[in-house]
């Protein structure tokens, strides 16, 4: 999926992820001002797509952290 076609929060939360390295829904929520189930749908469609990777947090077991996946978002993507 190219980010063109992407809503705006899931682009929202690619870019801070992209920027910080690590972040967790809690963290997201404040960070971008988004509401919780805004930021549970995007990081749904991102990780659907391969964009995010979701690992387990072993500060807090309650929460999952969210990291950008290097592999697809450092990958220039084609322009028509």
């Amino acid at each position: 999926m190219q980010r063109r076609t992407m809503p705006q929060s899931c682009i929202t939360i690619l870019q801070h992820l992209e920027v910080t390295g690590s972040q967790t829904h809690k963290d997201l929520v404040l960070a971008t001002g988004l509401a919780p189930r805004t930021v549970r749908y995007a990081l749904r469609r991102l990780k659907e797509n391969g964009l995010i990777i979701e690992k387990f947090n072993f500060r807090d077991a309650r929460q999952m952290l969210y990291f950008p996946n290097t592999m697809t978002t450092a990958q220039p993507t084609a322009s028509a």
